[in-house]
C-alpha cells in the first residue's frame, strides 16, 4: 500500500463516523489474516512533553484506527491525561459528529471541474480498479464522480475494517470522550475544511499513483497496515520515520508537503501560544503520529525553537 493510503491512519484524516464504512462500490475483498511475525508487544506511547518555564505541553501520536485490544492504553497516557487541563486534536471533537462535516466531505470528494475518474486515471490503473471492484460485486460507474483519493480512501476504509480496525476505537475519539465525562475543555488546530482541502488539493497524478500501489497488490495492504500498526502500538518513532514518512516524502512529495508539512507549519504558532500565554495550565495535544515525526515533524520543530523536549516513555531504553 503506498505511503500516501497509509498515512490516513497516522496522519490525513479523522474520518466522521457516518463515513467510516465504504459504499457498496467501495467496499475491498475480505482482507486475509496477515502473516505472523515476531513483533515487541509492550505498549510504547510516542509521546512528548515540551517545556518553557513555567509550563508544558504534550504531544501525543495518534492512530486514527484502532481495535479493541489496544485498550487500555498506556499508564503514560492515562498520567499527562491527568496532568493536563485542557485537550487539542486536530479537529475540534465536535465537528466529528455533525452532519455538516458528512455534507462537506460529499462535496471535496467529488469534481468541481467536470472530470470524471475515468478521465483523471490512466487507462492501466481504472482497468485494475474496475476489476477489483467487479469482483467485490460493485460498479465503477457509481464511482465516476469520485476523485482518486476518495476511491483511496473507501478502500482504506474496507482493508482496515476487514482487519478489525475502526474509526471510533481511534485514540483521538477514545481522548476526545474521555474530556467530554472529565469535563475538560477542547478545541481544534485546524477545521475540516483545512483538512479536506489538503487532501484534495493532492495533484491527480500523485492520487493515481497511490491508488495504482494498492491496486497492483491489494493484499500487501494488511501486511502493510499490520506492520504499522505494530510500529505505532511499539512505539517506534525511528521506524515509522524511516519506512512510513521518508518513503511518504519521496514518492508522493506533493502530497507529503500537504498533508504534513504545511500543516504542521500552521499548528506550531498555536502550540507555541499554549506555552507563552498559558502560564500555569499544561495542554495535552493529539495529532496523527505522523505529526511528529522527522525533521518536519512537530518535536523538532519545537526542539529547533529553543524548548525543553523530552520523550515520555517508561519503557523505552534509556538513550
Amino acid at each position: 500500500m503506498s505511503m500516501k493510503l497509509l498515512a490516513l491512519a497516522l496522519s490525513a484524516l479523522l474520518v466522521p463516523a457516518a463515513m467510516a464504512a465504504p459504499s457498496d462500490a467501495q467496499q475491498t475483498p475480505s482482507a486475509a489474516a496477515p502473516q505472523q511475525t515476531t513483533v515487541d508487544t509492550t505498549k510504547r506511547p510516542l509521546l512528548w512533553k515540551v517545556s518553557d518555564a513555567d509550563n508544558a505541553v504534550y504531544l501525543l501520536g495518534s492512530f486514527h484506527l484502532l481495535k479493541q485490544d489496544d485498550y487500555p492504553l498506556p499508564a503514560e497516557v492515562d498520567r499527562v491525561f491527568g496532568d493536563s487541563a485542557s485537550l487539542l486534536f486536530e479537529v475540534e471533537p465536535s465537528v466529528m459528529t455533525s452532519p455538516e462535516t458528512v455534507s462537506k466531505m460529499q462535496t471535496y470528494m467529488g469534481y468541481e471541474d467536470g472530470k470524471t475518474l475515468s478521465a483523471v486515471l490512466p487507462k492501466a490503473t481504472l482497468d485494475k480498479l474496475g476489476t477489483l471492484i467487479t469482483a467485490s460485486g460493485g460498479s465503477l460507474q457509481a464511482m465516476e464522480q469520485s476523485e482518486p483519493w476518495a476511491v483511496s480512501l473507501g478502500l482504506v476504509m474496507g482493508v482496515t475494517q476487514a482487519m478489525g480496525f475502526r474509526p471510533e476505537l481511534g485514540m483521538d475519539r477514545h481522548l476526545m470522550g474521555k474530556a467530554e465525562t472529565a469535563g475538560k475543555p477542547t478545541g481544534g488546530l485546524e477545521t475540516i475544511d483545512d483538512q479536506l482541502k489538503a487532501l484534495d488539493g493532492s495533484p491527480h497524478a500523485e492520487q493515481a499513483s497511490s491508488l495504482d500501489e494498492f491496486l497492483t497488490d491489494p493484499k500487501k495492504a494488511v501486511q502493510q497496515m499490520a506492520t504499522l500498526h505494530a510500529l505505532w502500538r511499539a512505539g517506534d518513532a525511528a521506524k515509522l520515520d524511516s519506512e512510513m514518512r521518508a518513503d511518504m516524502a519521496r514518492k508522493t512529495p506533493e502530497t507529503y508537503r500537504l498533508l504534513d508539512v504545511e500543516r504542521n507549519d500552521r499548528w506550531l504558532p498555536q502550540i507555541e501560544a499554549r506555552l507563552v500565554k498559558e502560564k500555569k495550565d499544561n495542554t495535552l495535544i493529539v495529532v496523527g503520529a505522523l505529526h511528529l515525526l522527522g525533521s518536519d515533524g512537530l518535536v523538532e520543530k519545537l526542539k529547533a525553537k529553543g524548548y525543553a523536549v523530552e520523550r515520555i516513555c517508561d519503557s523505552c531504553a534509556t538513550p
